[in-house]
């Protein structure tokens, strides 16, 4: 059977509903394989990234360039202004009603990216609970302004130190996320997130991960941080920064935009930005496979197996080539 000759039945997709998972950590290479894996099965991708949302947010979040999508669509690219809010419930929302949308179409939704709590929060369809008393969040918010980001997540340790050790001090609206959920439920969001973990599916899913060697992960790293800084990072900062962007919206948490910020703030050099980049982008990409380790039924595939990047592309066609054949033909 050739795969890309398939013709899904719309009706089947909606019962059944398929799903494909690409991921993997930070500056892997899930970008091209992506591209060429979805032309290779009708599919559509769908981004989860936390920061590829915002307009005018191109060269640090590493998006995706029109021409470089070589026809395949993509949802949840460009949608927001930097100064919105975007969290993981937001997320879910729209990915769901782009996954039916996809289906309607005819294709399969492929969620590509590498924050793993927006792939599971849709890949379990975890709920969330909205409180609408956000006294405790002001306190905690406070908080943070007045004794800063690293006396809340000792805060956070002493009370959830599992959710502590995978949330960066820096982070501070999940530090506070996590806070305010255990001071309004009693226990540890990671308990709450775990309960959720053990839900089954709603989807049939294709969970791959892709990897390699940390040592050559951490080179690509430095690479693509070193191409940012060429490609004009400073630049974007600067031009996000004159339109209102400060250091404390959501969307100047990503990695590469903090850290220009302190050095257009003269608060350090830009060699100093540039290394800090490095450096908290290998602790994130070390995270980022922590937490796939935990996930359940998840394909690791080591670039390094492969003797080059057509033979990896034929491995995951043909991987899911019999899956479709089991569960949808």
């Amino acid at each position: 059977m050739n795969v890309q000759n398939l013709n899904y039945n719309k009706e089947k997709l909606h019962s059944e509903r398929p799903l494909v998972v690409l991921t993997g950590p930070t500056a892997v290479g899930k970008t091209a394989l992506s591209i060429a894996f979805a032309k290779a099965v009708q599919g559509e991708i769908i981004s989860a990234d936390s920061m590829q949302v915002y307009r005018g947010m191109d060269i640090g979040s590493a998006k995706i360039r029109k021409e470089e999508m070589d026809g395949v669509p993509h949802h949840l690219l460009d949608i927001l202004e930097p100064d919105e809010i975007f969290n993981v419930m937001i997320f879910q929302q729209l990915a769901k009603k782009a996954i039916e949308e996809i289906y309607d179409r005819g294709h399969i939704p492929i969620l590509t990216g590498g924050t793993g709590f927006y792939i599971q929060s849709v890949l379990y369809d975890i709920s969330f609970a909205e409180e609408t008393d956000d006294t405790v969040r002001k306190r905690l918010e406070k908080e943070a302004k007045e004794k800063g980001a690293a006396y809340l997540h000792e805060k956070l340790a002493k009370v959830d130190p599992a959710t502590a050790d995978n949330v960066h001090a820096n982070n501070i609206k999940r530090v506070i996320r996590a806070l305010e959920f255990y001071e309004l439920n009693s226990y540890p969001l990671s308990q709450h997130n775990e309960t959720e973990r053990q839900k089954s599916s709603p989807y049939l899913f294709r969970y791959y991960v892709l990897n390699e060697p940390r040592e050559l992960l951490y080179k690509r790293i430095e690479k693509r941080v070193d191409q940012m800084l060429a490609d004009g990072l400073v630049a974007e900062v600067e031009a996000l920064k004159q339109k209102g962007c400060s250091r404390d919206m959501v969307s100047m948490q990503g990695l590469g935009y903090k850290e220009i910020l302190d050095y257009l703030a003269g608060a350090c050099t830009l060699e100093e930005a540039a290394d800090t980049i490095k450096k908290e982008t290998r602790h994130f990409a070390k995270r980022q496979l922590t937490w796939f380790r935990r996930e359940k039924e998840v394909i690791w595939v080591e670039k390094g197996s492969f003797k080059n990047a057509q033979e990896l592309l034929m491995f995951l066609i043909e991987d899911y080539k019999k899956y479709i054949e089991a569960n949808l033909i």
